[in-house]
């Protein structure tokens, strides 16, 4: 087997997976060091915050991993399997916890999958028939755009410590 020597000529998988790590990290980057008060901010007209964005991201881990790839009844997934609400954080909840959330869904998610096969499919009650591939892409870019809606909210805190 040929031994990559960087990310960009590595196999799929290894890609996939590094990919996927990166959006999350980069979302996690987005909050830390944030108070709890500015992580529930709202600096926008919805009810979107940093912290939200990533207690959402926790959600969608058990959703298509913990659910939809690994079978598991929704009752038997590691938290709350509730759409749109997944964005709100409970007042007795720290960025800390939110944080911390996201990590063990997302470290569940590598064990369920790394003995998947990237083709295996799994059925989705609205969008049918799924790949583990698929699944990988639709997490990259989902973390990826909330990583970057979390940014701009970051660079928003930002210049109001400043001012």
């Amino acid at each position: 087997m040929k031994t990559p020597n960087r990310l960009t000529d590595c196999p799929e998988r290894q890609m996939l997976a590094y990919m996927l790590d990166h959006t999350r990290a980069e979302l996690i980057a987005t909050v830390r060091g944030l108070s709890e008060a500015e992580s529930r901010r709202r600096l926008v007209p919805s009810m979107t915050t940093p912290i939200g964005l990533v207690k959402h991201a926790a959600f969608a881990e058990r959703k298509w991993f913990q659910h939809i790839l690994g079978g598991l009844p929704e009752s038997a997934c590691d938290g709350a399997m509730v759409g749109e609400a997944s964005f709100t954080v409970g007042d007795d909840e720290t960025v800390a916890d939110v944080i911390a959330e996201f990590e063990r869904a997302s470290h569940r998610a590598r064990t369920i999958a790394a003995d998947v096969d990237l083709d295996a499919t799994r059925q989705h009650p609205a969008c049918g028939t799924v790949s583990l591939r698929w699944i990988y892409l639709l997490m990259i870019q989902e973390f990826a755009r909330h990583a970057g809606h979390s940014d701009i909210l970051r660079e928003q805190t930002d210049a109001i410590r400043r001012a």
